[in-house]
């Protein structure tokens, strides 16, 4: 009886059917055709009569890969939950890739889907088995690492920048290469609000997101002040729509004059948002926060509208000012019909083209081949409009670009402006922006100037316009018509200034 249950298991178990082929052979060595015969039909249906070809479901992972948010939280709750136990910690990680846009702009919506793949798969092969990767909403990615006896401020930081870097080598999209770069933030379980999975995720989103106000490409450890920040701007974004609607925001206007005459030539409109509980709201806290609620073109208008009506009072008024100038963005710049609101608008105010100046930043020309972009700012300067170069100095412009755009006259950055007076190579570098800009017509305007020094030693060296602190602070429009009548009375008082070269 045993002899015959041990070989009712032999023919269970399906391995054994790997010895089929050679026992039908030593069969027919044996017996001869009819022996094949029998031991192939009858073999199988043994087989199949003690059951070898049942099927047998496998058992499932013990610990799946998780593939949405919810997976990720709990794999990091089971780390947090088991650590007093064991002694391992964990650490989360999230990468934001930047400008991805451009990439759906360029390229299209296949093209974007192609490059968050492609980043999947990079950012797996980059980790270890245990690490768990997961996509989040948006062009986000979550990284949960694998419980380790040590997860420090300095090896999550390596790991962090080993990732940037594997993300950022260029993806070829038929033709093209597209090159991208990710925000990164991240929190060490040690350092979490709250011993759960969704505290750290979120916790590191809100590292993700302060590297992203200081991006690109930049890295960032959770800090409980993060958190008291993000809250602020949270509340800063839900009040910014009723802020434009309610002619909270509006512009101050700075100044410009002539280092030859001293006469003034000009105001640029500067937004700012004057909060009725937190005061004046300064524009590096609230103009990030309009770019990603997606308020630019709408913010660009009321600038706009409040910089026109301006030069209109200013003509009532009697006071000479040649002209206002405003910042257009980049996402007012991709308006297919921005020449031509502009031109219904200084009709409707009835304004000369010549009387608005149209500032640019230098890197959105300097990395644009967007042809709405281009198409635009030729239009402008058909029209009339000036057109100014902002922050030169810092983008990289190429000379072609510079003569592409018709460009009138370029913003010296303020960092080449600090301590111009006295500083030779300061001096030197300034020297070489005006020599070039001379050689190509442009005229200049330097930025950020806030002594009478840093003033003489800019018209000695030929700068032919200057602006900032030292000749007057951003103003209401109401406080620039007092401004302008104190500054023309002072005007003749004011000794020529001749220039020398360096």
């Amino acid at each position: 009886m045993d002899g015959l249950q041990e070989a009712s298991r032999q023919f269970r178990r399906p391995e054994n059917l790997a010895f089929l082929p050679a026992m039908t052979l030593a069969a027919f060595w044996v017996g001869g055709e009819k022996m094949l015969i029998l031991t192939a039909l009858g073999l199988p249906l043994l087989f199949l009569i003690a059951g070898a070809f049942r099927f047998v479901p496998q058992r499932a992972a013990a610990s799946p890969t998780p593939t949405k948010r919810s997976g990720l939280i709990e794999r990091l709750d089971a780390t947090l939950k088991a650590q007093n136990r064991t002694g391992l910690t964990t650490a989360c990680i999230v990468l934001h890739l930047d400008a991805l846009a451009d990439v759906v702009e360029r390229h299209g919506h296949a093209a974007h889907g192609e490059v968050l793949q492609r980043t999947a798969e990079r950012l797996r092969s980059a980790l270890r088995d245990g690490d768990v990767v997961v996509q989040l909403d948006g062009d986000s990615f979550a990284v949960a690492l694998q419980s380790v006896r040590r997860a420090d401020l300095e090896s999550v930081l390596q790991l962090g920048a080993r990732l940037q870097s594997a993300i950022a080598s260029p993806i070829s999209l038929d033709a093209a290469r597209v090159y991208v770069t990710a925000s990164a933030g991240f929190c060490l379980a040690a350092r979490a609000p709250a011993a759960t999975g969704t505290a750290l995720l979120e916790a590191a989103e809100i590292a993700a997101d302060d590297a992203r106000q200081n991006g690109p490409g930049a890295i960032r450890a959770f800090s409980p002040e993060m958190q008291r920040l993000r809250a602020d701007r949270s509340a800063l974004r839900d009040d910014l729509e009723q802020a434009l609607e309610l002619g909270q925001i509006t512009p101050h206007f700075q100044p410009q004059v002539s280092t030859e005459t001293g006469e003034i030539t000009g105001f640029e409109a500067l937004a700012r948002w004057a909060h009725p509980k937190r005061g004046l709201i300064p524009p590096m806290e609230f103009l990030p926060l309009i770019e990603t609620a997606g308020l630019s073109e709408r913010l660009g208008e009321v600038i706009l509208f409040h910089a026109l009506t301006a030069l209109t009072a200013w003509d009532a008024a009697g006071l000479r000012v040649p002209h206002v100038a405003v910042n257009f963005s980049h996402d007012q710049l991709r308006n297919p019909r921005l020449a031509e609101t502009l031109k219904w608008e200084l009709d409707r105010f009835e304004l000369t083209p010549e009387r608005l100046c149209v500032e640019i930043l230098e890197t959105v020309v300097a990395e644009t081949d967007n042809d709405v972009i281009v198409h635009n700012i030729a239009a402008l300067a058909r029209l009339g409009c000036g057109i100014d170069f902002d922050d030169f100095g810092t983008g990289h412009a190429s000379i072609a670009n510079i003569r592409r755009f018709a460009v009138r006259r370029i913003k010296i950055d303020r960092s080449f402006v600090t301590h111009v007076d006295t500083d030779p190579a300061q001096q030197r570098m300034v020297a070489a922006i005006l020599s070039m800009a001379e050689r190509l017509g442009l005229e200049t305007l330097a930025e950020g100037v806030e002594t009478a020094g840093e003033h003489t030693m800019l018209a000695q060296l030929g700068c032919g316009f200057i602006q900032g602190f030292g000749l007057g602070r951003p103003m209401p429009f109401d406080d620039t018509l007092g401004w302008m009548q104190t500054y023309r009375g002072r005007l003749t008082a004011l000794p020529r200034i001749g220039r020398h070269v360096v």
